[in-house]
């Protein structure tokens, strides 16, 4: 076995599963030293970073050892996020602090005191990392177009520069391989786009030409792994073909590099990400294909790594379904780490086998931001904790783990209830797995009360959405099979006497399967599911109407959908609002009027008759991506509206809130197109008074004046995100006490204060 580990950046893993990481997904980066598994966190922007190290005691894997640079939690460095080593050193990579450390293993199997490498600054140095026998190899895309840096080992200074040829726009560096005689150099494209790979004589840094193929369609994930042994070169790409994914091989010669015949999986299913990752050695060539089998994964073994006729397909018998198996690769004497990054809601595992037997799977421990309780921490000179903010504090913080969550767990949207009998405020907290319930009476020290479950035999859901009507919340989850709404009398939660309590639903409808959102009007009695999909009455994804006389027991009123929108036109309603109406336009007073976001275009109709509903009015607006969700002013004379997709997709220079005057509801005008400092994806918005509540990915909770409501200004924020690829989902701006429940996605729950007013007063 030549003595060669590499390590991909989480960037690639993050292409090849087609969906944001983790919060700290483990199993990624992995490597072998001798007889212990070093196992880093591929997504963790949140935390400092750990490795993890695994050793075989007695003849069972355990953790024996965990390597970080710091112990200070609220301090996200990258560390781990790219991992090599062989049997007496270890080289990670701490891109977010852009530093690497190399580490030396002691006669007593201790990793000493490392050796730090720092970088340029903010040029992500350390993304990606190699180790050869001479050579230590580290990445930093950010620089430039990128650039590699090639340390002797023997010195760790004064490394060799090689930054990326001319025609390439960015990202060179992301991934590296190497044999120790050859180098490549990865730069995959955006969004699983192809991207060059680019080869070089390791000794020299001589180019060899790209790695290139051709005819290769869009969306291929070409370049997501790569391996080199022996004169051959190995690029995955695990969205080829559907995601079927491919193995692209190329033989070294006189001319240089020539390819040959692809390998393609024996099972030549959707999705089965063959190529997601690669490890060639003397025994042959490993492939892996985390999508195969409905995502419980599989690694093909290819002892005849120029063709595909001696193959061995291996899964995993520890992992469990949904595990992902084959996302990362490492191996050495006889020892091999399989990433399973599936398990656990994407935390992610590894897959021990030694001797050829499937050992263990090794997970690591839930990990988050220590809770905030007692004083109120108020934003000073533009911070509270570690958080940015201006004229918003911190009153506390729950982190996931303390709220019912669990390893992979990740929370989303959020409702508030008032008890009538005793006053206690409660958030009602979505989470990927559940619902949870806090008791907010004393916000400085909230206490979780307690879990309703996801209904059982559907699937965890990154979207579950609620509301409440009567002393009950009605609770759905989109993409998550046969859940139907559930129903749970919130008066269970006086039950509560210390101890969290697993609740029962009390009622579930099964009329629908998965919806999207659920919409309810406290004035009328009626629910909307919106947006369902998967089973039972659809109505297209438009307003599946409940009757919630029996609030316990809702019953099946119809279906109405407006066709003139939609990305199909079948009406599919992403989020609405329904009010019986007091705005200016007489004509439709005390009705009941719904304005949906239905993907294409403001929907505005006419609730009243439940036999006969019938669409008002419809209007798009410029650059529409994907019409998401909105709200009205108390008045009811205005809507404002946000895009989810016009951010990501670049047609808009900041974050847009658009402004409509709907004081005529049969012809709705955009008089206004906010567009915020930030770039940030905009999630849910709410009003209160002159007050807009913003939830937004990466910038976090924005507080926005709109007493002049066509002219909106930012007066106050709170970033739930101080690390790259955070979000806020929602916020519950509804509560008497003037508190503000704010969800952090990947972080937990945060109570907040606007003190914008009492700045201004």
């Amino acid at each position: 076995m030549n003595r060669t580990a590499t390590c991909t950046l989480s960037l690639a893993l993050a292409l090849l599963l087609g969906a944001p990481l983790a919060a700290q997904q483990f199993g990624g980066p992995i490597a072998v030293s001798g007889d212990q598994i070093l196992v880093g966190e591929a997504g963790n922007q949140t935390l400092s970073g750990i490795v993890y190290v695994f050793s075989d005691t007695n003849g069972t894997w355990s953790e024996i050892d965990q390597i970080r640079v710091t112990d200070v939690a609220r301090s996200p460095d990258g560390f781990g996020r790219a991992i090599a080593a062989d049997e007496a050193t270890f080289l990670a990579g701490a891109p977010i602090e852009g530093t690497s450390y190399v580490f030396e293993r002691s006669s007593q199997d201790a990793w000493g005191e490392p050796t730090r490498l720092t970088g340029p600054a903010d040029v992500d140095f350390g993304a990606a990392v190699a180790l050869t026998d001479r050579f230590a190899i580290i990445s930093a895309p950010g620089e430039g177009s990128g650039v590699v840096y090639v340390y002797e080992r023997s010195s760790l200074q004064n490394p060799r520069r090689l930054s990326a040829p001319s025609d390439v726009d960015g990202g060179f560096g992301s991934l590296l391989a190497t044999d120790g005689t050859h180098l490549l150099v990865g730069a995959p494209g955006p969004r699983a786009a192809a991207g060059p790979v680019h080869t070089y004589t390791l000794d020299g840094l001589e180019p060899l030409g790209q790695l290139s193929t051709d005819d290769l369609p869009e969306r291929s994930s070409y370049g997501s792994a790569l391996a080199v042994h022996n004169g051959f070169a190995y690029v995955g790409a695990s969205g080829f073909d559907a995601r079927v994914g491919a193995v692209f091989v190329f033989e070294f010669g006189e001319d240089g590099w020539t390819e040959i015949a692809p390998l393609r999986p024996v099972i030549a299913a959707r999705n089965t990400q063959f190529g997601a990752s690669i490890l060639a050695s003397d025994g042959g060539l490993l492939v892996g294909a985390p999508g195969a089998d409905a995502g419980a994964g599989a690694l093909y073994r290819v002892s005849d790594s120029q063709g595909m006729t001696q193959v061995t397909v291996l899964d995993s018998e520890t992992a469990g379904e949904g595990a992902g198996f084959g996302g990362s690769l490492a191996i050495a004497d006889g020892v091999m780490a399989v990433g399973a990054l599936g398990v656990d809601e994407r935390a992610g595992a590894a897959v021990i086998f030694a001797g050829g037997t499937e050992q263990s799977t090794v997970i690591n421990e839930a990990r988050g931001f220590p809770s905030i309780t007692g004083d109120e921490v108020e934003c000073t000179e533009g911070s509270a904790d570690v958080f940015d903010c201006e004229s918003v504090n911190i009153v506390s913080f729950m982190p996931i783990n303390e709220i019912g969550g669990v390893r992979g767990t990740r929370v989303n949207d959020i409702w508030g209830w008032a008890d009538p009998e005793s006053g206690t405020e409660y958030a009602i907290v979505g989470r990927t797995n559940g619902t949870s319930f806090v008791d907010l009476s004393n916000a400085s020290h909230p206490v979780y009360v307690g879990d309703l479950p996801k209904t059982p035999g559907s699937r965890s859901a990154i979207w579950r959405d609620m509301k409440v009507y009567r002393d009950h919340v009605y609770i759905v989850a989109d993409g998550a099979g046969a859940h139907g709404v559930q129903v749970f009398d919130l008066k269970e939660l006086r039950r509560f006497e210390g101890e969290p309590i697993t609740f029962d639903e009390t009622f579930r409808y099964d009329g629908i399967h998965s919806a999207h959102n659920i919409v309810i009007n406290e004035d009328t009695g009626f629910a909307y599911a919106v947006g369902s999909s998967g089973g039972g009455e659809t109505c297209g994804g438009g307003f599946h109407m409940l009757n919630l006389e029996d609030p316990s027991r809702p019953t099946f009123d119809g279906c109405f959908a407006d066709t003139d929108t939609g990305r199909r036109l079948t009406g599919y309603s992403h989020d609405a609002q329904c009010v019986v109406y007091h705005g200016p336009d007489e004509e439709h007073a005390g009705k009941e009027i719904c304005l949906g976001s239905n993907e294409t275009a403001l929907s505005i109709s006419d609730m009243t008759d439940k036999s006969a509903p019938r669409a008002l009015s419809s209007a798009s607006y410029p650059n529409v991506a994907y019409a998401h969700q909105g709200w009205l002013t108390e008045d009811h004379r205005y809507f404002y509206m946000n895009d989810e997709g016009d951010e990501p997709g670049g047609l808009v220079e900041g974050t847009r809130t658009l402004v409509w005057d709907v004081q005529d509801l049969d012809d709705p005008i955009l008089v206004y197109e906010y567009i915020a400092e930030t770039s940030a994806t905009d999630h849910n918005l709410y009003i209160v008074g002159d007050r807009m509540y913003q939830s937004n990915y990466d910038a976090g909770f924005r507080v926005l004046d709109i007493s002049q409501p066509e002219r909106p200004v930012e007066i106050g924020y709170f970033d739930t995100s101080p690390y790259e690829g955070g979000a806020s989902w929602s916020n519950f701006p509804y509560f008497k006490s003037g508190i503000i429940a704010v969800t952090g996605t990947g972080d937990g729950l945060f109570i907040l204060k606007d003190v914008s007013k009492r700045l201004i007063s």
